[in-house]
């Protein structure tokens, strides 16, 4: 470990860094890149940025030795979140003086020294940036100084909300709070407050005695507008007593109540035609069965029954994920215990659909610990991950299942070559109703609601799950459970 900070390195990846924003580069991508320039600029064995919103943190990206935490929630009231956000904006500490047992398991793994720094924006916290090392003494100031700066640069980006924040409740939301201005009868504006200039994305110099820079609805009337960087303001007026005729404007970002309105529409839609398709396929076969049955070979009618089934199976899936994910109740209730997660995942492979069962390749080791967690629970978390791997990837390409354990956590992990996930959206892709596509030029069916049930079902074992994109081309989902 340097015991200062490489100035040349950092500001050299700074400006790779930079350049990438100016080109309109934005959110993970940026922030993935940010963070690995400067992990070895400041000598870190590893960085994690945690983003906050009200129902809590979680790591959303992660480098180094600390990058198997990627995934990892952070609830409000967790002993760790409490010791992590208080205390000085800038600080220092052991990791062993962290409660609970990811501080745990990150000393396990020869992480001793910690540097926190809170990133702020309008007073609020939006997240916080860790810088990891293995030492267990005190750091250079320099390196401090850096990560402070750092946690200040990834605040500005929540700002501008370029890309970020990647969940969309978080408390920049909050922080935004109405834009404000007064305009004359030409509709000029005479009054634009500090809000103002965050949710338009115009500085008071630009917007003063100018034009208001979106439509002014009638009195008493909301307009929603789409801005040309595509977020939508909704806009109400008023007018304002006295002479002068001057109307008050207000103004707030809406992109995401949009976005979930959007995702709501195509839920319903995407919903229905999975729904439809399957519904179809049983009717044909059935009425083909009852109008036909005496002209139809035995294997004939074993084939009709067969698909019946099949269909009806998927059917029953996708009506048991539209429910839970319609109550918002957690999949299970089932107390945790010590289980086989390798003898679990082998009986689960021989209940997954036919045409991904066949293209599961097992790599499980003999002597793998017991995981902590669910056992039941196993099936589902392995079909919807090996069914959304199949679904992106060629018919003739494996899928391959592989779990390996350290000191603290048992991983499962189920790998594809097929597309791939773009790095913005390895977190989007857990949000419930999501799609990569929409409308007509959706390749790929499903619900959007796979990954988000897994993420349910696994974090309620305190355990947590990512994706990354797979080198040389695929995804990787993992999984990591306590150990039993």
């Amino acid at each position: 470990m340097p015991e200062r900070t490489d100035y040349p390195a950092l500001i050299a990846g700074h400006t790779r860094v930079i350049s990438m924003i100016n080109s309109g580069e934005a959110g993970l991508p940026v922030l993935n890149r940010l963070l690995g320039v400067v992990e070895p600029a400041v000598g870190a064995a590893g960085l994690v940025w945690v983003e906050l919103a009200p129902a809590g943190g979680r790591v959303i990206a992660a480098t180094g030795s600390a990058e198997f935490v990627t995934g990892h929630p952070l609830p409000p009231t967790d002993p760790t979140t409490v010791c992590l956000l208080s205390g000085p904006p800038l600080r220092e500490i052991a990791v062993d003086s962290i409660p609970g047992a990811l501080a745990d398991e990150l000393a396990g793994r020869g992480l001793h020294r910690m540097i926190v720094a809170r990133a702020e924006v309008g007073g609020l916290t939006v997240g916080s940036l860790h810088a990891l090392y293995p030492t267990g003494e005190r750091l250079d100031a320099s390196q401090r100084a850096v990560i402070g700066y750092v946690a200040a640069c990834i605040a500005h980006m929540y700002g501008d909300q370029s890309g970020l924040p990647v969940h969309g409740d978080g408390p920049v939301v909050a922080a935004l709070a109405d834009g404000l201005a007064v305009v004359d009868r030409e509709h000029h504006v005479r009054l634009w407050n500090p809000a103002a200039v965050q949710v338009a994305g115009r500085p008071a110099s630009e917007a003063l005695n100018r034009p208001l820079p979106f439509p002014l609805p009638p009195c008493g009337q909301v307009l929603d507008h789409r801005l040309p960087d595509g977020r939508w303001l909704r806009i109400t007026a008023g007018e304002l007593p006295g002479p002068g005729a001057l109307r008050v404007v207000t103004f707030r970002d809406i992109t995401d109540q949009q976005r979930r309105e959007h995702d709501r529409d195509l839920f319903v839609a995407v919903t229905s035609h999975e729904l439809r398709t399957p519904v179809t396929v049983i009717k044909g076969y059935a009425d083909t069965l009852t109008d036909h049955w005496e002209s139809l070979s035995d294997s004939d009618r074993r084939q009709a029954a067969r698909i019946i089934g099949q269909r009806a199976n998927e059917l029953a899936r996708l009506v048991d994920r539209l429910l839970t994910a319609a109550t918002e109740n957690r999949p299970g209730d089932r107390p945790a215990a010590p289980f086989d997660l390798a003898d679990a995942l082998r009986t689960a492979v021989t209940d997954l659909p036919a045409d991904v069962r066949h293209r599961v390749v097992l790599d499980l080791p003999a002597d793998l610990p017991k995981a902590l967690g669910d056992r039941h629970s196993v099936a589902t978390v392995l079909t919807e991950l090996s069914t959304n791997a199949g679904k992106y990837s060629l018919p003739d390409t494996p899928i391959e299942v592989s779990a390996e354990a350290n000191e603290r956590t048992v991983s499962l992990r189920v790998a594809d070559r097929g597309i791939g996930i773009r790095p913005e959206h390895v977190e989007r892709a857990f949000d419930r109703f999501w799609q990569g596509e929409s409308g007509d030029r959706r390749r790929y069916p499903g619900a959007g609601l796979g990954l988000y049930l897994v993420r349910q079902i696994v974090e309620q074992q305190n355990g947590w799950v990512s994706l990354r994109p797979r080198a040389g081309g695929g995804t990787v989902a993992e999984v990591r459970l306590p150990r039993g």
